[in-house]
């Protein structure tokens, strides 16, 4: 490592406001909006994220807002983000924050990490963004930032390495524009120092302290176990649509905790009598899908089912179409919330 390293707060923070990108929560970086805007970016893309950022402030525009949110509301606002625990984290916090804050952030690393969903990344980057405190927020951009900064030879996701980086990092941070200092890092991981392809190192503010710059070395960089391989999961999807009028689709509502935790899906099973006992009408071969989650992969084959109206089931519900226009579907399911429009049955 070379010990230069110490100096790069000042030209990373000069470079970063030279050429930051305009998003909307940088250019109102109240604390709502930047808490919002972590707990969305969180394994998400920020282009994919944008519309959603702007949907959910523009209807909850405030704590108040989004802790006194219905479920239904929320959770349509979340539709295809994915990873839900985040936003119901997000409001269990928001009702805390009333609760016990009056309804504002707490402005210290120490206090925002009691909230639910927010750990020690997201503590980091509110409270040094929002409110100008001296905290570090290391996620995998900086930590590749930091390991080819130094040459690490580490796996950096391991979490005695991890640590030691993160430390590494908090000790550079200036107190003087530490948020500025924490989106430099970010900015640059995303922009420059790229992940899985050769950095764009002729571009760095800190070619010049970097162990590893224009090097082969800086591609191999950081060292990371290979993930195990995923699980797969086959399911058969039902579609299960009635003759009444309106027509209505039925929805199952998964079990609390564990993958997709209390959302609404399209239900799945050996037969369509595991849902209902009514008298079968038609039924239709769907294509399949896949849907990969970070752990495990669905395989789905889907059927569509016309069925005389019935009365369902505890955890299941008949909606019309109307109704289930408003309701939040998991992405999982997208393609086949496509082909019941298609298949024009509601």
């Amino acid at each position: 490592m070379k010990s230069e390293i110490h100096n790069i707060a000042a030209p990373l923070v000069r470079w970063y406001r030279q050429h930051e990108r305009a998003f909307p929560w940088r250019e109102d970086p109240s604390p709502y909006r930047v808490w919002v805007s972590e707990i969305m970016l969180q394994q998400t893309r920020i282009e994919a994220a944008l519309p959603y950022f702007e949907r959910f402030v523009q209807t909850l525009p405030t704590v108040h807002d989004l802790a006194n949110a219905s479920e239904d509301v929320l959770l349509k606002l979340w539709e295809g983000l994915g990873y839900y625990s985040r936003v119901r984290n997000l409001q269990k916090a928001a009702k805390i924050v009333v609760a016990e804050y009056g309804g504002e952030l707490p402005d210290t690393y120490e206090k925002l990490l009691t909230l639910p969903g927010i750990g020690e990344y997201t503590a980091g980057a509110i409270a040094s963004i929002a409110f100008g405190k001296s905290a570090a927020a290391v996620d995998g951009n900086v930590l590749r930032v930091f390991a080819r900064l130094t040459d690490d030879p580490t796996d950096v996701m391991q979490p005695k390495n991890r640590k030691r980086l993160s430390e590494l990092v908090c000790s550079l941070v200036p107190q003087d524009d530490p948020g500025a200092f924490n989106q430099g890092i970010m900015e640059l991981g995303e922009t420059v120092c790229l992940p899985n392809t050769q950095p764009r190192c002729h571009e760095c503010p800190l070619a010049a302290y970097c162990a590893v710059c224009g090097t082969p070395r800086a591609r191999e960089l950081p060292l990371r176990t290979p993930p195990k391989p995923r699980k797969t999961e086959k399911k058969t999807v039902f579609l299960v649509v009635t003759d009444d009028t309106p027509p209505r689709i039925l929805l199952h509502r998964r079990e609390d905790g564990g993958l997709l935790g209390g959302m609404w899906e399209f239900p799945s099973g050996e037969t369509v009598t595991e849902f209902t006992d009514a008298e079968i009408l038609s039924t239709k071969k769907l294509p399949p899908a896949k849907h990969v989650f970070s752990h495990i992969e669905w395989h789905m084959s889907g059927q569509l089912v016309k069925v005389k109206s019935f009365t369902p089931k505890e955890a299941y519900c008949l909606l019309t179409k109307d109704e289930f226009i408003s309701f939040a579907l998991p992405t999982a399911f997208r393609k086949y919330r496509e082909l019941l429009f298609e298949e024009d049955v509601l």
